[in-house]
């Protein structure tokens, strides 16, 4: 494949973040550079790739407590949803709204930015086509899904990012969630939609019964 992720939990609260890089060109991305930023450049470092990408999933304060310590070691162009754009400005100086549907290059990859609200209004799944693997923050956990009670939160429209924005992905794509809350610490989609009490609910009604 064109790209390789390495996972990584970091900090207190059990989060991911993930190094993507191209091995065939070294160039790299962050993606929700939490906690613990020296363990996630010692990987760059080791493969001898160079970051130029930080992708968001959302601007929680537990995914972007180290946006600012890895905006200051690479430089790198932080991409995000557009609502997430202004609190991204306050840890990075280069801060890039993503479309629905962009494709980002790392190297000779791609990651494509899918817009999933529900958790925030500017959550952003990355969802690589040639790997078959989808990092999902805390929209998708393995096992269960994220909150829906914070500020900005829509039921409706987590519902609606689980069973269509991620049921149209193909069923063997590999996620990669925000924290490390399940039996393992990926899993595959088709998994999850046979198991997952999130994906199993038929209605908004049953949706918001499991999540009480």
């Amino acid at each position: 494949s064109t790209l390789e992720i390495v996972q990584l939990e970091v900090g207190l609260l059990q989060n991911f973040c993930e190094v993507i890089g191209c091995p065939q060109t070294g160039r790299a991305a962050l993606v929700d550079p939490a906690f613990e930023v020296d363990r996630l450049m010692k990987i760059v470092r080791e493969r001898g790739w160079t970051v130029d990408t930080i992708l968001l999933t959302h601007t929680h304060d537990d995914h972007v407590a180290g946006l600012d310590e890895a905006f200051a070691e690479t430089g790198a162009v932080v991409r995000c949803h557009p609502v997430e754009v202004e609190v991204a400005q306050r840890f990075a100086a280069r801060v890039e709204p993503v479309e629905d549907g962009e494709d980002i290059a790392i190297g000779d990859g791609r990651m494509r930015a899918l817009y999933a609200p529900g958790h925030t209004p500017g959550c952003v799944c990355w969802y690589g086509p040639e790997v078959e693997a989808v990092i999902t923050g805390d929209v998708l956990f393995v096992g269960s899904c994220g909150g829906v009670g914070y500020p900005g939160s829509d039921p409706v429209a987590m519902l609606n990012t689980l069973q269509r924005t991620l049921g149209s992905l193909p069923e063997q794509t590999r996620l990669f969630p925000g924290h490390d809350y399940g039996k393992t610490p990926t899993s595959t989609l088709m998994w999850e939609f046979a198991n997952n009490p999130a994906l199993l609910a038929d209605s908004i009604e049953s949706f918001c019964a499991y999540k009480k």
